[in-house]
């Protein structure tokens, strides 16, 4: 028999106390609360002992009144009995807005405190992610991510907030509930409490198919949230190819799938409100019966019945609630699942040591491969190679070759499945992450511009948040594309909406050579990111690049022989594998690959 089955409750235990952690964070809130729970229900209690004793009251002098009625006193009697009565009312209004004026506390501090862990949770989220290697967001979507840092949350937000408050609600309050009735008749209480352990058996059994069916919603959201994500990144292709009517009809068997998800567990949910609804109508009655048969035999008053009624009545609320609290536990257990497996993944793998690095010598790759298992695909395979400080290095190769692998090895978005890199004749794995980082500029292949405005996409770079405007200005020159901002409505403050949908592929490069030119780094790389200009834009760049080099290292990724016509030396490849490797001079006279290549590329221009 499966665990599952025999203890269903124990996964969810364990998520549940996960969040402990922020509960410790927020303690005097969340202590304070219970206080106010406490004292909210005290005041909810009086009231009912007020009724009663009101009851009691009216009941004995109207037999008085009768005795009294048409004599000289009749007129004093009223007036007393009128103020006694109206003094019974405004007790009763007094404690019923004492008790809302602590729920208002009681919500200020509990509620609130569940916004603040909803905050914290989202920043420790969203800075896991900003750790997290690239391989993990090969292999994970990005929609299922969004969904758990916005869905997921808010679901473990209501465990944290309503959900506690509820239920410390719903035991104080059963607690001062009880105990009023024992003290008034032991056994009138007994008969009403009869129907709750059939209700706790019924919860009991219902929330393990809540778990269940929490957990399918959740991840059918995350579907969602992924093909609207993919569908809204790639509207222009899908408007290309005429496929808008293909796309809606995937959305919407998306939507039905989580629709009938979503219809079962209302159905579910539905049957705690009849169950519960009938039970306490069952408390009701036993009430008005035996309370009935004992204050014939003098055993209560007749407002002592008025008094139970009042508890079965309160009650109701909070052993209602026990439902919705029992699903927004499992709910929240099944989302925070989902964020605990992102929480528990393994960050950068990066070095302790923290001390400043700066790029000074060398790189050198030694016998280095690179792996990966989940395409079961080498994409380089032992190759070595050395670059000094101040070199201008081209790596040539068709698409597939390897280009880009070396250049996120050099960025440490993967590191070697075999062999070592070397920079500064120091371990890259033994360099703080973000130090190297800072060394280098990369123009990548994959160009990601910001929905934000020119000026701030290419200072993104800068060192500080705010880089003068002189020097954004500089790095557009540098990049070709200067005139190109002056002639836009806003110029440098041009809005070019997502990923710059904006502008042309050309454009985007050139801004992405700015950004990479503003940081001012000491090793400066360009993958493949002239291929969207033109000729003459090309000329320009590089020309600017080879003054900006000067005792800095530049690498040039790509498979134009004329994006490599001022470095220094040519690393060729092929499936991973070094096929040549020296200046374009040398590579010409061995009449190979980059001969070839060079005289392929070169009767094409004339």
């Amino acid at each position: 028999m499966r665990d599952d089955k025999l203890f269903p409750n124990l996964a969810t235990l364990k998520s549940i106390l996960s969040l402990n952690k922020y509960l410790w964070k927020y303690k005097f809130r969340l202590l304070l609360g219970v206080v106010f729970i406490v004292i909210s229900n005290l005041f909810s209690v009086l009231p009912a002992k007020v009724t009663s004793t009101t009851i009691d009251f009216v009941a004995q002098n109207i037999s008085n009144y009768k005795s009294i009625k048409g004599t000289a006193s009749e007129e004093n009697w009223l007036n007393n009995f009128s103020l006694k009565f109206l003094g019974f009312l405004a007790l009763i209004v007094a404690f019923t807005l004492l008790r809302g004026v602590f729920m208002f506390f009681m919500r200020q501090t509990i509620i609130v405190m569940s916004r603040l862990i909803e905050y914290d949770m989202k920043k420790e989220i969203f800075d896991k992610l900003l750790n997290l290697p690239v391989k993990f967001y090969k292999q994970n979507n990005t929609g299922d991510l969004m969904a758990r840092m916005s869905e997921d949350v808010s679901q473990v937000r209501m465990y944290i907030g309503p959900a506690i408050m509820y239920a410390v609600n719903l035991v104080v309050m059963f607690i001062v509930v009880v105990y009023a009735m024992l003290k008034v008749d032991v056994t009138l209480t007994l008969y009403v409490l009869t129907p709750l352990p059939i209700l706790s058996y019924a919860v009991y059994k219902i929330s393990s198919v809540i778990n269940r069916q929490s957990a399918a919603i959740q991840k059918k959201i995350a579907e969602l949230s992924t093909f609207s994500q993919e569908t809204f990144s790639g509207i222009r292709i899908i408007q290309a190819y005429a496929k808008e009517e293909n796309t809606f009809k995937k959305m919407q068997g998306l939507a039905n799938d989580y629709r009938q998800l979503a219809l079962k567990q209302v159905k579910t949910d539905s049957l705690f409100q009849p169950s519960i609804t009938f039970l306490i109508g069952l408390s009701t009655i036993f009430t008005i019966y035996i309370g009935g048969i004992q204050a014939i035999e003098g055993k209560i008053s007749t407002g002592n019945i008025a008094e139970f009624v009042i508890y079965v009545n309160m009650l109701t609320w909070p052993v209602t609630s026990l439902g919705w609290v029992s699903s927004l536990i499992q709910k929240a257990s099944a989302s925070q699942d989902r964020i605990l497996f992102l929480m528990n993944q393994e960050n950068e793998n990066n070095t302790e040591n923290t001390k400043a690095f700066k790029f000074n010598s060398s790189i050198e790759f030694k016998n280095v491969s690179l792996y990966f298992p989940y395409s079961n695909i080498y994409a380089l395979k032992n190759i070595s190679f050395k670059i000094d400080k101040g070199e201008s290095v081209g790596i040539l190769g068709k698409t597939g070759s390897g280009k880009s692998s070396i250049i996120a090895l050099l960025n440490r978005f993967y590191d070697p499945t075999e062999g070592e890199i070397f920079i500064d004749n120091i371990n890259i794995k033994d360099i703080d992450i973000e130090s190297l980082r800072k060394n280098m500029g990369i123009v990548p292949q994959d160009v990601f511009l910001f929905s934000d405005s020119i000026k701030n996409n290419i200072g993104f770079s800068a060192k500080g948040y705010n880089a003068p405007m002189e020097e954004i200005k500089k790095a557009a020159t540098f990049a070709s594309i200067s005139q190109n901002i002056k002639e836009l409505p806003m110029a440098y403050d041009t809005v070019i909406g997502e990923r710059g949908v904006t502008l042309s592929g050309g454009q985007k490069q050139r801004i992405s050579i700015a950004r990479a030119y503003l940081s001012n780094p000491e090793i400066f790389i360009m993958d493949d990111s002239l291929s969207a200009v033109d000729t003459h834009t090309e000329d320009e760049i590089l020309k600017n690049l080879g003054d900006f080099q000067k005792d800095r290292t530049s690498i040039i990724v790509g498979h134009r022989i004329s994006s490599m016509k001022n470095v220094d030396k040519i690393i060729v490849l092929e499936n991973g594998l070094v096929l040549e490797h020296g200046t374009p001079l040398e590579l010409v006279e061995k009449k190979g690959y980059f001969y070839e290549l060079t005289r392929i590329q070169t009767d094409e221009n004339v």
